[in-house]
């Protein structure tokens, strides 16, 4: 079974109500023979289920940071500078 959030005319904010809900929708699911699915959910339905601790109940995937790297702030080129003292 496959659930896909999708953002009508009136996207509501994800809280705890809803993951609430997933939760126990997966619960009743798993007792059929089923299992559920969360597919294209808004980032903060997805970062409070994280948040929530529900990731593997809910069978969704962590979101994970962004890899942190070096702003490039451009070439420097090697060089003698001018003696402005002189």
């Amino acid at each position: 079974m496959s659930f896909a959030l999708s953002r009508g005319p009136s996207p509501r904010m994800a809280d705890l109500e809803l993951v609430d809900a997933l939760a126990r929708l997966q619960l009743a699911a798993r007792r059929c023979g089923y299992e559920l699915a969360i597919t294209d959910a808004p980032v903060d339905l997805l970062e409070l289920i994280e948040l929530a601790g529900l990731c593997e109940a809910l069978r969704v995937e962590a979101r994970r940071q962004p890899e942190e790297r070096e702003q490039r702030l451009g070439v420097e080129e090697e060089g003698e500078l001018d003696d402005a003292a002189a």
